[in-house]
This record gives C-alpha cells, structure tokens and sequence, in this order.
C-alpha cells in the first residue's frame, strides 16, 4: 500500500508519536522512510538585523556592528544546521533500533514551504505529520504548519492527533460515495487486516436540510414569485423525492463499501447516520474514539481543484483521534455500483429487452456507465435517450431510439405537475421543556435552524406535539439514543427481538425502528420487547418511513 513514508521532525510529542508510527508500517509494508526538519537561518538574520538600533551604544560604532553581524551570522547557520543534525538524529536512532535505514534531509527556508517543495518533489505516498508542534498550547486544535502543509499536498497525509496507541480501537471510515472517500476505505481496510485492527465504514446524510431551506425560501418570496417558483410543487418534489432518495443513496454507499471488503477478505460493520454530515462523523468519533480516521481530501460536491472538502476541514479541527486524509481515488467497478445505487424503471426496462440479445450487454453497461458518471440512481427512459444522443452517431441513433422507443407521453410528465395541498400542513405544538431545551442555543440563527430540524424530524414521524427528547435527539447529546442501554431506557429486550431489530441496517433505519419498537411497547405498558412487540413496531416503520421517504426506503428494513 505504501512505499515511502516522509515525517516532518520538530522533537515535539506529536512528531515523536509520528516516528513510532512510521516505524509500526514501515514494518508490515516495507516501506522506506525519510524524515526531515526545516531551520530558518535566513528569517533569523533578518531579525537581528531589525533589532540591531536596540543594541548598546558601543555595538553601534560601525567596525563593531559588522563584527557582531559576522559572529552572529556564522552562529545562526551553523548552530541552526546542528540543530537539524541533532533532531534528524532521534530518528535515525530509532529507525536503527527498529533495524529500518532512515534518510535524512535538512532544509533552510520558511518551514512550511520548504516541506511542500521537499513533498510534492518526490515520490513520497504517505505524510506522517504531529497535528501540532512546539508553539502548541492549551487550547490548539491544529498547528499552523500542519494546516499549510496539508492544504498544499496531493498525498495521503496522516495526522497524529492521538499520542497513545489503542491496540483495541477501530478504524473507521466515513463515506460519501466519491473517488477519494473509496480510496480513504481502501487505505482503511488495508491498515485493519496488516495491523489486525476492526474496520468500520459510516456515511452520513442531511435529511433535514430542505425543509429548513424552503422555509427560509417561503419567507422572502412574494405571492408572485411563488407561483413564477412553483414554491409547493419545488417543495413536494424535494419532501417526496429528494429527501426520501438521500437515505438510499447512503445505505447504498455501506453497501458498496460491504463489497469492496468482501473482495478484500476483511469483515466491515456498517452505520448510517442522520443529521450534518461533519456533525455526526464528529460525533461519532467520540463516541468510538478510533484509532484512526479516514476521511478523503475532498468530496463529492467538491471541485477536482479544492484543496480540502468542508467535512474534511471540520474533521481535521475538531476530531479527537488521529485522521488520515486520503488523496488516493478508487471507483468501485461499475458492476459494483450498478448492483447496489442503480433501479431501473420499468419501461426503461421494456426498452433495454427490446435490444437485440446480441448487443443488449453491452447497451446496458453503456446505459449504466452512463448513468453513474452523471450521479443517476434510477434509470429512466430520459437517461437512455441522453446516453444515445451522446455516445452513437446519428444514424445508429435513429436505428437504436426506433428499436428500444415506446416512451408513454405521461413518462414525460412530472409527477407533480399538479397543485396539491402543502407538504407542511398543521402547526405543531412546542411544549415549554421543548421551548427551553431549544433556547439553551446561544446562537440565535443555529437556534432557528435547529427548530426547522426538530419540526421536519416530528412530521416524518407524524407527531403533533414536541418533547424534549425530540429535541435532544437533534440538538444531540453524547450518546446515541439508539445506542443507549436498556438501564437508560428502562426497556428491557428478549434475545428474539434483539435479533430481529439487528437485521435492521445499522444506523439510523434501525436508530428509528428502536424508536418505534419501543414506543409501542410503552403505550401497552409493557417494559420488556418481545419478538411479537418488535415484529409490530418493525411493520409500523415501515409504513412511517415510507410516507415520509418513500417506498424504497422503507424497503431497507426487512
């Protein structure tokens, strides 16, 4: 997996906790390592040049002042190479006890920037660099030189945040379905079966952003604009289609995720996450307290020329272990994603049988591939006519639409062409421990945000009145409340449900199924879950989900 291994070296705590984890992997991979350090003899010439109308009267007569800049010059540069010398020195010792050879490499300059120049000049696959260094203080989340450097380097970069090593925690990868998050999981899943740790892969989604956003939409648009906007029928089609098709394609990225491992003979658990995407990996993260983070450089809303993902940025402040940035992409193979992201409609599928056997194949790896590049999940008769139009040449276009036509006018239509009754009817009912557990928010625009939040989670669930556990399942809190015991709880759960509820993807289908279950065995004043109990609460889900996000998510619980 890695070749070359390169540590910045300051002697900080984090540099030196980056040398004993070069030396773990240099180990199991084979990998050589160079480690450097950066002295600035030129910045210190400047500054005592600037300093000099500060020295004592008799240092300012001109014979003695070119002396003192001769001495001082000469002290700086040498001094400052021993210094270098004498760092690059624990390394090397280290690297000798461990029998691994160490190269080394002095620089002069800016130290960032002669890191960036030293890195993207070689051919070093992997960057182990402290998070901070010996200007840190109490309250450093991430050292000035870190942040530099990690922004300016097309390599994997992993940042030493943790100085102690669990031999017993995870690695966990977060995924959103882009080329760097897939070779972050890769990485992943290579790290866990060399070293022997457990790999787990997590995706989150934002289920509560468009209700939040049409409701800031709906307070600055006149009548006129609406109706110009199509304000109830945008909003329907973002509630009933957009919304319900973000759970799937995230379960879908798990699922992925479960075939690359399989392929790779390493067992993966799985968890999708509901809410801010880098609020919950963050969230997350202290909850499992991972050895390490893999997050890719940028995601899939990113452009190729971003130099970090804004989750990134988040996770590289904020995470509490150490993270690995991945800069290495991997597409999973089309048969891969077609299998696990791709529904056909059924007249698409009328029209693909209509292909003469020969060439069907082929015609639909081209549809899928197609598909896929443009971020399709379901397959239509709009997206067979695009790939025909931008893959084959006019007459064999003519030739093929004339085989697989028989596009129906109403395919054409939008579902939602027609005025229907808003998405958001009724108002809800804030109770005063709701009211003040959402007013304990300082900031008054997050507090506004985190009440739509709570609003569009109660309306999926189809409640009128809001209690503060709703709240605080939004706000959130430091342990999920799925993941809570039964002490906590107070519900008591046979072995029978228990293994009915695990069937449940992980995450937040199962987070909502618990829910459920329980509420049902509550309201027949039971306080244990049976098998009958959770088989009832997995059916009501079911029909809950599928009225809020639609029938193909429901379909995700079994």
């Amino acid at each position: 997996m890695f070749k070359s291994l390169y540590i910045p070296f300051d002697n900080s705590p984090h540099a030196l906790a980056s040398v004993d984890l070069a030396i773990e992997l240099a180990r199991c991979s084979d990998a050589r390592i160079t480690t450097s350090h950066v002295y600035a003899a030129a910045l210190h010439d400047r500054r005592f040049r600037q300093m000099e109308s500060g020295l004592p009267e008799e240092y300012l007569k001109e014979d003695k002042l070119v002396e003192q800049r001769d001495i001082h010059d000469d002290l700086i540069t040498r001094g400052l190479q021993i210094i270098s010398e004498s760092y690059l020195d624990v390394v090397a010792d280290r690297c000798a006890k461990a029998g691994l050879d160490c190269e080394r490499v002095a620089l002069e300059g800016k130290n960032w920037k002669s890191l960036v120049s030293d890195i993207t000049g070689s051919t070093h696959d992997l960057v182990i660099l402290g998070s901070i260094g010996l200007g840190a203080v109490d309250t450093t989340t991430i050292g000035s030189v870190c942040e530099r450097v990690v922004r300016r380097i097309d390599r994997d970069v992993w940042i030493v945040k943790d100085r102690e090593s669990d031999s017993q925690s995870p690695i966990v990868a977060a995924l959103d379905g882009s080329a760097h998050s897939f070779g972050g999981l890769r990485t992943a899943l290579w790290l866990g079966k060399t070293l022997g740790r457990e790999v787990e892969a997590i995706a989150a989604f934002d289920p509560y952003f468009h209700y939040v956003a049409f409701n800031r939409i709906a307070g600055v648009l006149s009548p006129e604009a609406a109706s110009v906007f199509r304000f109830q029928e945008q909003e329907k089609l973002h509630e009933e289609i957009i919304d319900s098709g973000l759970a799937k394609i995230y379960q879908a990225h798990l699922d992925v995720a479960k075939r690359i491992a399989s392929d790779l003979d390493v067992p993966l658990r799985t968890k999708l996450l509901a809410g801010k995407a880098f609020e919950q990996v963050l969230r997350y993260a202290r909850e499992r307290m991972p050895w390490l983070l893999v997050v890719g450089r940028i995601g899939v809303h990113s452009d190729a020329d971003m130099d970090l993902g804004s989750v990134t940025e988040n996770v590289l402040r904020l995470a509490p272990c150490n993270v690995l940035l991945s800069a290495r992409t991997f597409h999973p193979p089309i048969e891969t994603m077609a299998d696990t992201t791709l529904a056909w409609t059924k007249e698409a599928e009328q029209r693909l049988a209509r292909v003469p056997a020969s060439a069907r194949a082929m015609a639909k790896t081209a549809i899928m591939n197609f598909g896929i590049q443009r971020a399709h999940t379901v397959i239509t008769s709009d997206v067979i006519d695009a790939c025909l139009e931008a893959l084959m040449p006019p007459g064999a276009r003519e030739v093929m639409q004339g085989v697989v036509s028989g596009r129906s006018e109403s395919a054409k239509r939008c579902p939602f062409a027609h005025e229907g009754e808003a998405s958001f009817p009724g108002r809800l009912v804030w109770p005063e421990k709701a009211t003040n557990r959402i007013e304990q928010i300082v900031d008054p625009a997050i507090r506004a945000n985190t009440r739509l939040r709570v609003e569009k989670l109660a309306r999926a669930r189809k409640l009128t009145v809001i209690d503060d556990a709703l709240v605080e399942e939004v706000v959130g809190s430091a342990v999920d409340r799925a993941a809570r015991s039964d002490d906590v709880t107070g519900m008591a759960w046979d072995e029978a449900a228990v293994r009915r509820l695990a069937r449940v993807p992980e995450g937040f289908m199962r987070d909502r199924a618990r829910f459920r279950i329980e509420e049902i065995a509550r309201a027949q004043g039971l306080s244990r879950v049976t098998e009958p109990i959770a088989d009832a609460g997995l059916k009501e889900s079911r029909q809950v989900l599928s009225d809020s996000l639609g029938p193909d998510v429901a379909s995700l619980i079994p």
